[in-house]
């Protein structure tokens, strides 16, 4: 095995951005109140509540993604609810059973190019009281999206209005993962801000693992003591940080001169140019969408010649000969990294 191989399996390998690494540095020796009560906390919130027009708005940093979702699923919910989504959503394929380990299911829809829609919410919540044992069945309590989805597509503005009118006439809390945000906000294709975001939804977190921070989340309640004492459940299930202000002065970085767009910019042109390319080359796409994830179909014999020299993320075998990868570029993806992958390919 090349032990020089470049990697395009996920978007979260490398360390953080260098403006980020600079400013921990420069406030490495500072002494300053821990748990998120630190002034760099506090200009990152100020910070993200303008970018939102949100200037209300509850502001909470995690350490990651599946401890965000778990956490704010169960704040929101009754214990007798569960959470609507995708069949292919986040919380219901890839964290291992964390809302069920919370004590709450995943009430899955089946997916429309990896989105929910507002007519399939809308045929599940009024199957749901049709039925006459509906009382001794898990209630829907709120809705989960993701933006951009698993599959790297986008709902549109359109689509988010028409779902969040459905999920308010129900009394749906709807609540959006942004793990990706920055390469959904960077997308040519994309129509909807972080104003409309917090303007439709009740929750939603932006997303920083994956785009350009060591590590961590903002969870964004666009309007105050929405969830009251959730500080407090933060810590019960062990995403709070006692150094606060390492993920504040992150954030507080990234939402400095547009930061977190440049960020996804990156992503999305280095993705844009490998797409161009593979369509060059005749390479078969499993599923099309405009974000930071290509999914390309390649038999298994070139799979295992690619592995020698570039690490692919594995998302499914699609027959007994033909394997479905995905590329995932980042903030950090350069362009000789695109064009060696390309040669390869």
């Amino acid at each position: 095995m090349n032990d020089k191989r470049i990697s395009f399996a996920s978007d979260y390998l490398e360390g953080a951005h260098p403006a980020i690494l600079k400013r921990l540095s420069e406030t490495n020796m500072l002494q300053t109140a821990g748990y998120g009560f630190d002034e760099f906390s506090e200009s990152a919130r100020a910070k993200i509540r303008k970018a939102c027009d949100a200037p209300e708005a509850d502001i909470f940093f995690l350490i990651g993604g599946t401890q965000t979702n778990a956490t704010v699923i169960d704040a929101i919910l009754h214990s007798y609810e569960g959470v609507l989504a995708a069949d292919t959503g986040h919380v219901s394929v890839h964290e291992a059973g964390a809302i069920e380990f919370g004590g709450h299911k995943v009430l899955t829809i089946p997916h429309v190019n990896g989105k929910l829609t507002a007519k399939g919410i809308e045929s599940y919540v009024q199957a749901f009281y049709a039925d006459a044992n509906h009382d001794h069945m898990v209630a829907p309590g709120m809705v989960y999206l993701s933006q951009p989805t698993e599959y790297g597509t986008l709902y549109s503005l359109a689509e988010l209005t028409a779902i969040s009118k459905v999920c308010h006439e129900h009394h749906l809390p709807l609540y959006l993962d942004g793990a990706r945000l920055a390469y959904a906000l960077a997308c040519g294709e994309n129509d909807v801000t972080l104003p409309d975001i917090a303007r439709l939804c009740d929750a939603f977190y932006i997303g920083g693992t994956k785009c350009g921070a060591l590590f961590g989340e903002a969870v964004v309640f666009p309007k105050h003591d929405f969830v009251p004492h959730f500080f407090t459940i933060t810590k019960q299930h062990g995403a709070l940080l006692a150094k606060g202000r390492i993920a504040g002065i992150q954030f507080d970085t990234m939402f400095t001169d547009g930061l977190y767009t440049k960020i996804g910019q990156t992503a999305i042109e280095a993705a844009d140019k490998i797409r161009k390319a593979l369509r060059a080359k005749g390479y078969r796409f499993a599923l099309e969408n405009p974000t930071n994830q290509i999914f390309i179909v390649l038999t298994k014999e070139k799979c295992a010649e690619l592995e020698k020299e570039v690490e692919l993320g594995f998302w499914e075998n699609l027959d007994e000969d033909h394997t479905v990868m995905r590329i995932a570029t980042s903030w950090a993806t350069t362009d000789e990294h695109v064009d060696r992958l390309l040669d390869l390919l």
